[in-house]
C-alpha cells in the first residue's frame, strides 16, 4: 500500500499525543499576523492541516486577469486583505547597488522605462512607474526598494525572497530584513543541486543567524535522492524545500505520482525532518502550463476546471506549500475542502 501524505500525517499526530516532546516549542506569538504565520511555517509537522498560499509576484492576478501591477505595494495589500500567508518578491541590484523588486532584468515589460534594471541608479529607477501587464495601464507607485517592500508588509504577512542575484548577496539581503525589524518575517531561497552546491550555499550563508528562515529549492532534472533532500534540509533547519516538477514540452502528459520529489521516500523525510513541500503552481510566460508542476498548474485548475486534479493531487502528495497566480481561488477552494485553518486557532 502507497502511503500518502494524510495517511502519514494521521500517524504522526498519533505519535505527537502518545509523545509530546516531539513537538518542541508549539507557542504561538501573538504580537503580529506575520508572527502567527511564521508559526505555521516552522513547525511543519503541528499544522500540516493548513495549506499555505503564497502569491506569485506578491498577488497580481485573479482568474487569469491581470488586476494590478506585479512586485508592487498595491499587490501586497490586496495579499493581506485575501488573507495570503506569504508573498513572493524578485531582488534585483541598481546601478548604485541599491536592492530593488522587478522581476524581469529589464524594465521594459512592468514599467513605463526601457533597458536594463542594473544600468539605471535608484533616483533614475524612481522615476519609472510600474504599470498592469496587458493594459498597460500606468499606476502611481514607481519601482520600490526591497527595503521599502518588507517596511510595507512588516507584521501583515511573510516575505518570500526570490534572489535574481546571487547566493553572495542573501547576507546583505538578511541584514537588511534585521535592520528592519523583520529578520523572522522573510524566508530566504537557493537552488541547490549537488554537495558542491551545498558547500557553496552553506558558505555565503555561514554570517547569517538561523533566526532568518532559509529553504532550498530542489529540481528534478538534479535531484532524485530523497536522502540528499534530507541531508539538505537538515543542514539550514529549512521549514521548507521548494520543489520544481519540470514539464518542459506541451503536451507532454502530466506526472502520475509527483516524481521523485513528491515520492513516499521524499515525503517520509519531510516528517522526519519537520519541512514544508512546497509546490509551484503558477504558469511561465510562454511555456507550457503547469511547467514546473508536472503539468498539474492553476490552468489546470480554473480554466479548465480541474482543481482537484492540481491542489486536491499535490496536497494528496504532500505538498503544504502552494504558490500561485490565483491565491484567491486557490484559499476559497482550499478552504471549502477543509485545508486552511483559521489564524488564531490551535489544531
Amino acid at each position: 500500500m502507497r502511503l500518502t501524505m494524510p495517511i502519514l500525517a494521521s500517524v504522526l499526530t498519533a505519535m505527537l499525543v502518545l509523545f509530546p516532546s516531539l513537538a518542541g516549542n508549539a507557542s504561538t506569538p501573538e504580537n503580529s499576523r506575520a508572527a502567527l504565520i511564521r508559526t505555521r511555517l516552522t513547525h511543519a509537522n503541528q499544522w500540516r492541516g493548513h495549506v499555505m498560499v503564497v502569491a506569485h509576484r506578491a498577488g497580481w492576478k485573479d482568474h487569469g486577469q491581470v488586476l494590478r501591477a506585479e512586485n508592487s505595494l498595491d499587490a501586497i495589500d490586496a495579499a493581506v486583505a485575501l488573507g495570503v500567508d506569504a508573498v513572493e518578491l524578485d531582488v534585483r541590484r541598481s546601478a548604485d547597488g541599491v536592492l530593488v523588486i522587478l522581476h524581469d532584468a529589464t524594465l521594459d515589460r512592468t514599467t513605463t522605462c526601457q533597458g536594463a534594471v542594473s544600468a539605471r541608479t535608484l533616483a533614475e529607477l524612481k522615476t519609472c512607474r510600474l504599470v498592469v501587464e496587458g493594459e498597460r495601464r500606468v499606476t502611481d507607485e514607481s519601482v520600490p526598494t526591497l527595503a521599502e517592500m518588507l517596511s510595507h508588509a512588516k507584521g501583515r504577512i511573510l516575505v518570500n525572497i526570490d534572489n535574481k542575484l546571487e547566493a553572495a548577496d542573501l547576507p546583505e539581503i538578511a541584514n537588511l530584513a534585521r535592520s528592519l525589524g523583520m529578520a523572522d518575517g522573510i524566508l530566504l531561497k537557493h537552488a541547490i543541486w549537488n554537495e558542491q552546491r551545498l558547500a557553496e550555499t552553506q558558505s555565503a550563508l555561514a554570517g547569517i543567524d538561523r533566526d532568518i528562515a532559509f529553504m532550498p529549492i530542489f529540481a528534478d532534472d538534479a535531484v532524485r535522492d530523497a536522502g540528499f533532500m534530507a541531508k539538505v534540509t537538515a543542514a539550514f533547519d529549512a521549514p521548507a524545500a521548494e520543489l520544481i516538477v519540470w514539464q518542459r514540452q506541451a503536451g507532454q502528459p502530466m506526472t502520475e505520482a509527483g516524481g521523485p520529489l513528491f515520492s513516499t521516500a521524499a515525503q517520509v523525510a519531510a516528517l522526519k525532518g519537520g519541512w514544508h513541500m512546497w509546490i509551484n503552481t503558477y504558469p511561465i510566460t510562454d511555456r507550457p502550463e503547469g511547467m514546473v508542476a508536472g503539468g498539474r498548474g492553476d490552468g489546470l485548475a480554473f480554466a479548465v476546471g480541474r482543481p482537484d486534479d492540481v491542489y486536491g493531487f499535490w496536497i494528496n502528495h504532500g505538498a503544504t506549500i502552494i504558490q500561485t497566480d490565483e491565491p484567491r481561488a486557490l484559499i476559497d477552494w482550499l478552504e471549502a475542502n477543509g485545508h486552511r485553518l483559521p489564524y488564531g486557532l490551535t489544531q
